[in-house]
């Protein structure tokens, strides 16, 4: 089993930046392809950015592509999510996921419990 906890989320403006942080505990030993969706109200689960086990390889949504990036430290067991120049709608639960293929698109077998991110306009 593979734990993911999520921090970082909060509220912040139009245009500001944030960092999310996902700490990955229990079986980590194995390759772990690492994650991050998002879940605005009434909307469905969306792919969010993804990176292959020595990062060498990433995916983003188009939404995202150019203003957030997804890295990890193997080293410390850690994966985050810069998000720069955020807008409104990039309003949230961000997830991360973790999964032991090399699907960054998953499905991901593994998840977080989310933290929330508001941009007001």
């Amino acid at each position: 089993q593979v734990q993911l906890v999520e921090s970082g989320g909060g509220l912040v403006q139009a245009g500001d930046s944030l960092r999310l942080s996902c700490a990955a505990s229990g079986r980590t030993v194995s390759p772990l392809t690492m994650g991050w969706f998002r879940q605005a109200p009434g909307k469905e689960r969306e792919f969010v950015a993804a990176i292959s086990w020595l990062g060498g390889t990433t995916n983003y949504a188009a939404s995202v592509k150019g203003r957030f990036t997804i890295t990890r430290d193997n080293t410390k067991n850690m994966v985050y999510l810069q998000m720069d120049s955020l807008k409104p709608e990039d309003s949230a639960v961000y997830y991360c996921a973790a999964d032991r293929s090399s699907r960054l698109l998953g499905p991901y077998d593994y998840w977080g419990q989310g933290t929330q991110v508001t941009v007001s306009s």
